[in-house]
């Protein structure tokens, strides 16, 4: 992995390596983030969770698309290759969240992992801050709803169940991508598809509320992937089932159009075109609403495809009470009883 950052618009310098190749090999940092609040509070109208827990900034998996990708520049780095290895941790998370719940004004309301970055990236095999937060939850008989790619969750079957049995606990896998060399072009360091949907199955036998999220779309790239994620995930144990239009806020466009010249290059052009069709002509649109859903006849016929096949397969509308899931992450909810 070379290095590549978008220029940082809020950093006074910036580094541009004009006649040699930039370093070849990049090394994992982690950071230390001592701050003292942990309850991240959101007010957006695409979010279907009001509180969430981050324990780290940045994340290992390197998808393209990501949205928290903005995020780090905040921290004077880059949103490409900085943010996929310069990883911030919060030492101390577990500890916030068990003095947030202690207070008396806190009403056990639900609670996301994570609002920004997967909180089971492979940091979390060794640091455990996302399962020791998960134990204070169950402690505190506090509801939870998780979001990731990584099977790394299984691990945590205990503890979850333990919530389930004393307050509410969701848990949803993000499957964008049904040809495992798609996804490894674009998310390069997740598990591979089929891993994931046998992570819900696992989830499932443990008796655990678990559904798939088929995001984000990529219109023209994983689109005409939706029945066979849906069904796959349906017959591992889904519960329910979301999309979110593909998002490229900010330096975010500039990734993750470098990564798809770069991995897939035949189908690039195509691709992006398709994008335009959903956002008027541009690659991405802010506009609260719209942002996660795209619009156009192209957007439509994307979410008619997953409307009737989670209607097919049994997954009905829910109800406005959104599944947790990062950032807008959250797409069209769909439940099957």
């Amino acid at each position: 992995m070379q290095v590549s950052n978008p220029p940082n618009p809020w950093a006074s310098t910036w580094v541009e390596y004009l006649e040699d190749e930039p370093p070849a090999e990049v090394k994992l940092e982690v950071f230390e983030d001592h701050t003292r609040q942990i309850l991240a509070q959101n007010d957006s109208p695409d979010v279907g969770f009001r509180y969430s827990v981050n324990p780290y900034r940045g994340c290992f998996h390197a998808c393209a698309y990501c949205y928290a990708r903005p995020g780090h520049e905040y921290l004077g780095l880059g949103a490409g290759t900085d943010f996929e290895r310069k990883i911030v941790v919060k030492p101390k998370a577990p500890e916030l969240l068990a003095a947030a719940f202690a207070r008396k004004s806190w009403r056990r309301e639900l609670v996301a992992f994570s609002g920004v970055t997967d909180c089971y990236q492979p940091l979390e095999a060794s640091l455990l801050l996302t399962r020791r937060c998960l134990e204070v939850c169950a402690n505190f008989a506090n509801p939870v709803g998780v979001i990731t790619k990584a099977p790394l969750i299984e691990r945590d079957i205990d503890v979850l169940t333990r919530i389930a049995e004393r307050a509410s606990v969701r848990v949803t896998l993000s499957v964008p991508f049904w040809d495992p060399d798609r996804a490894r072009a674009i998310e390069p360091f997740v598990a591979t598809p089929a891993r994931r949907l046998r992570t819900i199955e696992t989830l499932a036998k443990a008796g655990l509320s678990v559904g798939v999220n088929v995001a984000p779309i990529i219109p023209g790239l994983n689109d005409q992937d939706i029945p066979r994620i849906l069904t796959a995930a349906r017959d591992a144990g889904a519960t329910h089932a979301g999309f979110v239009m593909l998002r490229l806020p900010g330096p975010v466009k500039d990734v993750f159009v470098g990564k798809l010249r770069q991995a897939l290059p035949d189908s690039a052009d195509r691709v992006l075109h398709r994008i335009r069709e959903t956002r008027k002509g541009k690659l991405y649109d802010a506009r609260f609403g719209q942002r996660g859903r795209g619009e156009g006849i192209y957007a439509e016929a994307i979410a008619q495809l997953f409307r009737t096949t989670a209607l097919r397969l049994g997954f009905s509308a829910a109800e406005e009470t959104r599944q947790p899931a990062p950032g807008d992450q959250l797409g069209l909810p769909f439940e099957r009883g």
